[in-house]
């Protein structure tokens, strides 16, 4: 697991581990309870909280949401091993992806500007000047802001010439592209879920380490654990997530448990040609534009908030759905290894993926069972995948791909790199008609698939192993496209 001094997220992955090593141990039904106690023990010194009390209660929150369960239906007089036997014993996935540990958010302020002590008073009062709602006034030689009037507009603070005032935000709200997190009657944060688009946006953004995952991860153990056959289907965008080849991981992960390791890039592939095919087909047909479907969070996004660009959006299935096809074809159970939480709601509606997993679990449970996969052996790569396929998870990948699929139909193409509240309005632009693309590739994370909200590692240090694996792979087929309206066949001999 990468090593980092972001604790909110280390203390995130240790509650995985911790779940697996006592799977591993047969004990999970009987010392989950301990396990805050193990990672909190009496002689630790609370670096954030008031006390270790407050430290274990925050913990065992996390253990709840590593096991699958729900913080908000937990009455906390239930134990954590009756939990664990829950989880052992489901059939059903967890139904919302996300959970909210009240017990660790902060409940920040009011979002809200603030003046600072930079303010020095000057005479013209440019940030008074700005403000459109009377909402600054001038105290005691500063300028001072009437929260009851503002309206976080930052008019004034785009006109201080010291830049005397703040934006103080709200993370998990301010992160959020559909509004869709809020403060309960608590304090405390709250995700309306039929507004989720489950992005993770707001999980990332918590500094708190405040919203979690309900993991999969006994699920996939349990399965394992049965003797059946199970495939993980990783994402192209794993590629140095770890320190290791690509070639290696897929021996990790065997390693692991699973009986079979694929990429996804090989549905990528069958999306691909699908996807030109389809493009050229609407072109053909008067059709303005179409946008790409494999992103899970932005099919939500369009299902819940953009319904008029549902039908823009392109009917083609995902890599990971069409990966899950194969491998189910193949008698496998099937688990996607991904960076995105919005993975987990596309799986619930498709019956040929059972489960997902993404690559900080991965790192958990390569973690538990001592594997370090820059010490395995290499499993060969399939060598028909493009190396298109596997540049899916950068931003502009997905687009590139369908236009070098389709030689000789040069095509117009934009990307929408990641999905913010600006992005959104922008989007409803587009379903009027404004714009000048054939083809929008909309991607909810900022980067593509790298920057998603269950990466181990920063952009930066993935773009050169993927490039390098893209350039020693074979280039994407042409698309087979539909054949032309025989009336259009005689008209063109004309």
């Amino acid at each position: 697991m990468n090593t980092t001094d972001n604790k909110a997220v280390f203390f995130k992955r240790r509650a995985l581990k911790e779940v697996i090593a006592a799977f591993d141990r047969g004990e999970l039904e009987t010392a989950a309870f301990r396990i805050p106690f193990t990672v909190i023990p009496k002689e630790s010194k609370s670096t954030v909280r008031c006390c270790i009390y407050k430290e274990r209660a925050v913990f065992r929150a996390r253990t709840l949401a590593a096991l699958g369960g729900s913080v908000e239906q937990d009455d906390e007089a239930t134990s954590l091993n009756e939990y664990a036997k829950q989880a052992l014993l489901r059939k059903d996935v967890p139904s919302t992806p996300l959970t909210v540990m009240d017990i660790a958010c902060k409940g920040c302020v009011k979002a809200r500007h603030l003046v600072t002590e930079a303010c020095q008073g000057c005479l013209a009062r440019p940030c008074q000047q700005a403000c459109r709602f009377g909402a600054i006034s001038f105290e005691n030689g500063h300028s001072k802001i009437d929260p009851e009037k503002c309206k976080n507009c930052g008019q004034c603070k785009e006109a201080c010439p010291y830049n005397a005032i703040t934006y103080v935000p709200v993370p998990c709200e301010q992160s959020c592209p559909v509004n869709a997190i809020h403060k309960g009657e608590n304090g405390f944060a709250e995700i309306d879920f039929d507004k989720c688009i489950s992005c993770g946006h707001c999980m990332d953004a918590c500094p708190f380490g405040a919203i979690m995952e309900r993991s999969q991860l006994v699920d996939i153990l349990s399965t394992i654990k049965s003797g059946k056959k199970i495939c993980a289907m990783v994402a192209p965008s794993i590629v140095g997530q770890f320190d290791c080849t690509l070639p290696q991981l897929l021996t990790a992960i065997k390693k692991a448990g699973f009986t079979k390791a694929t990429e996804v890039a090989l549905g990528a592939d069958v999306t691909t040609a699908h996807e030109a095919a389809e493009l050229i087909e609407r072109l053909e047909r008067g059709d303005k534009f179409m946008t790409t479907s494999c992103c899970s969070a932005w099919i939500q996004a369009v299902k819940k908030h953009l319904p008029a660009l549902k039908p823009f959006v392109s009917s083609t299935l995902t890599p990971m759905a069409y990966t899950a096809e194969i491998e189910k074809k193949n008698g496998f159970a099937t688990v996607f290894v991904g960076p995105c939480v919005s993975k987990r709601v596309e799986a619930t509606e498709n019956a040929n993926v059972d489960y997902v997993m993404t690559y900080e679990e991965l790192g958990a449970l390569l973690d538990a069972k001592n594997i370090n996969p820059s010490e395995c052996e290499e499993t060969p790569l399939d060598p028909s995948i493009s190396g298109e396929s596997r540049y899916y998870g950068v931003t502009g990948g997905v687009a590139q791909a369908v236009e070098n699929a389709l030689p000789g139909h040069p095509i117009k193409k934009m990307a929408i790199n990641g999905l913010d509240k600006k992005a959104m309005l922008m989007l409803q632009a587009y379903a009027r008609g404004v714009g000048d693309f054939q083809l929008l590739e909309v991607m909810s994370c900022k980067g593509g698939c790298i920057g998603g909200p269950c990466t181990l590692k920063k952009q930066a240090q993935v773009i050169k192993p993927i490039k390098d694996l893209v350039a020693q792979s074979p280039k994407v087929k042409p698309a087979v496209l539909p054949e032309s309206n025989p009336a259009d066949k005689k008209e063109e001999s004309k």
